[in-house]
């Protein structure tokens, strides 16, 4: 059958794997018991561990984050994070929360997590 007219050959693209997923264990201190974390709520752990006792907010994190989100996401495995609300000047101000992680844990293997 001849081509039609107007009538592009298929694309050739190049098929791109996707990124291998963010994962983060941890040991919970001091019963021992171990957790896999995967993808973003991996990266969002690993964020609340090195912020420390200083806790994290919105505004530590690139934009668009639902923080909160994963937060839940978090505390519904098992991990104890406290949120308190500070409120802040500025010509837009408000109340933001502060997450802190409120658990001991050691992080056992971690892959694939960026900044």
């Amino acid at each position: 059958m001849p081509p039609l007219a107007n009538h592009l050959p298929p694309a050739q693209s190049n098929p791109v794997s996707a990124p291998a997923k963010s994962t983060l264990t941890v040991r919970i201190e001091p019963d021992g018991r171990t957790m896999r974390f995967d993808g973003r709520n991996a990266w969002m752990l690993r964020k609340l561990i090195d912020a420390g006792k200083k806790g994290i907010t919105t505004a530590d994190l690139p934009a668009g984050v639902r923080v909160s989100h994963f937060v839940l996401c978090l505390r519904k495995r098992g991990i104890i994070i406290s949120s308190d609300r500070v409120s802040h000047g500025g010509p837009f101000a408000g109340i933001h929360s502060v997450y802190r992680c409120e658990m001991d844990l050691t992080v056992l293997e971690e892959a694939g997590l960026a900044a």
